[in-house]
């Protein structure tokens, strides 16, 4: 790489509403840790060396997308978020780039969780 620096990592930053109902959604629905240091303003969350910035009302736009790729059952997790009152906006569809579900958060953003495709199921897009 011939920029002349290194990333150390990238992390979107959400826009949030209400910082109790986003926590409540990312730490007791899909399994993320809090960081120590956060606040009701400004926090990090993260799972499996991934995470996210909560913003109260300060930065970002409701309704971003974010890609979360996996390796685990997509169906199993599609059940789980059912039975947790979860907005589905895709349920699990083999496209051939992922078996991708789409998740909406509280204030309106799109988790796109996707898995390897099912090479021995039809292509929703083919």
């Amino acid at each position: 790489m011939t920029s002349g620096f290194h990333i150390e990592n990238i992390t979107p930053i959400l826009y949030v509403k209400d910082m109790s109902r986003s926590l409540a959604f990312y730490l007791d629905i899909l399994g993320f840790k809090k960081a120590e240091w956060g606040d009701e303003n400004f926090t990090s969350i993260g799972r499996d060396n991934s995470g996210l910035y909560l913003c109260k009302g300060g930065q970002g736009n409701p309704g971003t997308w974010i890609w979360i790729g996996f390796d685990g059952d997509i169906i199993s997790l599609h059940q789980k978020l059912i039975s947790k009152g979860v907005t589905i906006k895709l349920p699990p569809t083999n496209f051939s780039w992922a078996y991708e579900m789409r998740v909406q958060d509280p204030d309106g953003h799109i988790l796109r969780f996707g898995t390897d495709p099912n090479d021995k199921e039809p292509y929703a897009d083919r």
